[in-house]
């Protein structure tokens, strides 16, 4: 049976998760907005999903939109703050973030005349507040930084890095599509002022989202309709998705400090193995600030896609990077603005490992990593 450990571009979805959406799937099918007895059961449901949504971001319920997952999350974030502040027309962002919140910031700029500056990164990927403050100015809106990056795993500090934003009159966006489930997201203790997040990261379906947003911000709607998600996202709402949703981000709070420490502890053996293994292996990102289940490597001398397809011939999945990349040519420009080069960039391979792998398993995959770098080179 095959080994899988590409958590980081999706996860199944959790037994309790789908047993919780059935019903509003089935008997209580009814639109929210409807007035008759199945539409008000929705609505309930509805309602309830979203209190829960906000209990495990310490925010007000009215404070959580629903949406189709992280992508839209962020460009609602982006896009939506930075068009409803009548301060400045400059945005934020680093160069390793998703590229939702790049292209939010681009389209800024290319259809509404904004400006647009990525604060340089270290080595490993964290950003600086010294860089960060640099790279501020008075008519900054809004900054966009990732709590967590899905190629390298390299965590931020997002409360030092939002103080200094704030001290400028700046809103605060982070992305947490991957830092769910692997780290507390408490609003007020990351002091942002918007937050998105994806379902199917933490073990519900495809297709469902949240993003906070403080309530005294503005937000211009992406999507205009019949004004649901008070006026933020309309459209009919995912019912069961966003139960769905409540169900699997709930399990995964709780489950998150004991699975942190455990899976943290196997992927800290299974990157001495490999960097023992391969001794021309490259370790990317943060060795000390980085997501628990992540670990990426770069292979000088081999190709990234040819390891890839070594390790599923020996019954082990993983990823050269981003899924939302994948079949590009280019090289990943989160590794580029590393300043690895181009061409060893190429040879990159990621393991996100799900909160349900075992030592057994990272033993395994450590040895086909060894074994099919050592394929390609010969």
């Amino acid at each position: 049976m095959s080994l899988y450990l590409d958590a980081a571009a999706t996860t199944p979805v959790r037994r309790e998760a789908l047993e919780a959406m059935w019903p509003y799937l089935t008997g209580d099918f009814g639109n929210p907005s409807s007035t008759h007895e199945l539409g008000e059961r929705a609505a309930v449901g509805l309602a309830d999903a979203r209190a829960r949504v906000a209990a495990v971001l310490g925010c007000r319920a009215s404070e959580v939109t629903f949406t189709s997952g992280g992508t839209e999350g962020a460009n609602l974030a982006v896009k939506g703050l930075a068009l409803a502040r009548p301060r400045g027309r400059r945005v934020v962002t680093s160069p390793i973030e998703h590229e939702a919140v790049l292209a939010s910031a681009e389209h800024l700029v290319r259809w509404h005349g904004f400006e647009s500056s990525r604060v340089a990164v270290e080595h490993d990927g964290r950003v600086s507040a010294a860089a960060l403050e640099a790279a501020l100015s008075d008519d900054t809106t809004l900054v966009s930084i990732g709590c967590a990056n899905n190629e390298i795993g390299t965590v931020q500090d997002i409360a030092t890095l939002a103080a200094a934003a704030r001290e400028r009159g700046a809103l605060v966006h982070t992305d947490a599509v991957q830092a769910a489930g692997w780290l507390p997201l408490d609003v007020a203790a990351l002091a942002v002022d918007a937050l998105s997040i994806s379902g199917h990261k933490v073990g519900a379906p495809k297709g469902i989202g949240a993003v906070f947003v403080r309530g005294r911000c503005a937000v211009v709607p992406l999507i205009d309709g019949g004004g649901q998600e008070r006026e933020r996202r309309s459209g009919t709402e995912n019912v069961a998705g966003a139960v769905a949703l409540a169900t699997a981000l709930e399990l995964a709070e709780r489950e998150r400090a004991e699975a942190a420490e455990r899976v943290g502890a196997l992927r800290e053996d299974l990157v001495a193995s490999v960097l023992a293994g391969v001794p021309t292996a490259q370790l990317t990102g943060s060795a000390t600030s980085r997501l628990p289940g992540h670990a990426s490597f770069c292979f000088p001398g081999t190709s990234g896609e040819a390891v890839l397809l070594e390790l599923e011939r020996r019954g082990v999945l993983v990823s050269s990077g981003s899924a939302c990349a994948a079949g590009r040519d280019e090289p990943s420009h989160v590794l580029l603005a590393l300043g690895i080069d181009a061409e060893v960039a190429g040879t990159a391979v990621r393991l996100t490992l799900p909160t349900s792998v075992t030592a057994v398993e990272t033993s395994r995959a450590a040895a086909a990593i060894v074994d099919a770098v050592a394929a390609v080179r010969a």
